[in-house]
């Protein structure tokens, strides 16, 4: 079992090993107090792990409340929220209890952001059960919901008070799930770490779950604890991101998060080799390791249809989109680009103008 502290303005540990449901409560317990909480999960996890948790919770002296929600991304919306920020009002949810989000990354999100505006912010303990949760979206405090005009485009940073990695979740994650948190284990190393790149492409992450989950949460540390509200080097977490989350966008979100972040690490890594940035093995090795995960490389819509939703993202500013932009494996530049040379971003990136 590994424990990372996470020095933010709130601290928080993560905590990464097998067992850790069944130790929920106690662990809440220590680091909140014995507070009622408002268990939030989405259909799917709730069948598999929820009672075992709300069990957990209720024998460390927790009052649990239970909120549930169809699984998936279509689920990450305004109506969703409100349906919970209701229900904890009408279980007198007060702002010295908590919400425990069980789950994996739209769960996060959603109960998250339902934390950090409920009586202007309540505390959230984050119990991820997908591998694409663990490694990144559970830690570093971004909570969201998604508009009609793109993702995440409506949230608020809130820091958990803990979050606990439960290893044995995985054996029930569908393959497509897994090899979505496959998708952001590679970013991390291409942004970061040829080494770690080498090791992915040595020993399958299932042979080294823990360590490569691990090594994850301690990248991201460094650039939260950097930069925690975003405005410099924690965008270099943004790799593959901008064109991905429009082509999650034009999919109406059938294209899963992992999946479309693979899309978009591909097509800015071929247009780097493109204009000279980087050389054409650069590009080769990203795309072999992600064909090895089942991960896709090539943008299923033209460039034209996926610009106006790049240039709606929430990380564009002032017309001016902020590209992360591979110059070696493990080794990545922030780019501003004017909006109107997006375009020529996407084609030569292999993305066909449309």
């Amino acid at each position: 079992m590994r424990t990372i502290r996470i020095d933010t303005a709130k601290s928080y540990d993560v905590v990464i090993g097998r067992g850790l449901l069944a130790e929920a409560g106690t662990r809440i317990r220590e680091t909140c107090g014995p507070a009622a909480c408002m268990l939030v999960s989405d259909d799917r996890v709730f069948a598999l792990y929820g009672e075992a948790v709300k069990k957990s919770l209720e024998e460390a002296g927790i009052r649990t409340a239970v909120f549930t929600f169809p699984h998936g991304e279509a689920s990450k919306t305004l109506a969703t929220y409100a349906a919970l920020l209701e229900e904890l009002c009408v279980q007198r949810i007060t702002r010295s209890d908590l919400i425990v989000a069980l789950g994996g990354g739209v769960t996060g999100d959603l109960a998250g952001f339902a934390a950090a505006t409920y009586r202007r912010g309540i505390p959230c303990v984050q119990i991820p059960t997908s591998l694409l949760a663990m490694v990144d979206s559970s830690v570093g405090g971004k909570t969201a919901v998604d508009l009609a005009h793109g993702k995440n485009m409506a949230g608020a940073f809130l820091q958990p008070s803990l979050v606990l990695c439960d290893t044995d979740t995985l054996s029930t994650l569908p393959e497509e799930e897994y090899a979505c948190g496959c998708a952001e284990i590679i970013k991390y190393a291409m942004i970061e770490s040829e080494a770690f790149f080498e090791s992915l492409e040595r020993t399958p992450v299932r042979c080294q779950e823990e360590e490569v989950i691990a090594a994850c949460v301690d990248m991201k540390r460094k650039y939260v604890t950097q930069d925690e509200f975003d405005r410099g080097v924690r965008m270099f977490l943004n790799f593959g991101h901008t064109f991905g989350h429009a082509a999650e966008a034009c999919s109406g979100f059938s294209i899963l998060h992992g999946q479309g972040v693979a899309m978009g690490m591909a097509a800015v890594t071929r247009a780097a080799v493109k204009r000279g940035l980087c050389a054409p093995e650069v590009s080769a090795r990203l795309e072999a390791l992600l064909m090895r995960y089942g991960l896709p490389t090539e943008t299923p819509y033209p460039a034209n249809r996926l610009l106006s939703s790049a240039l709606s993202d929430k990380k564009a500013r002032g017309g001016t989109v902020s590209l992360i932009v591979p110059r070696a494996v493990g080794r990545c530049v922030i780019r501003p680009v004017p909006g109107e040379e997006l375009l020529s971003w996407m084609t030569d990136g292999g993305i066909a103008a449309g």
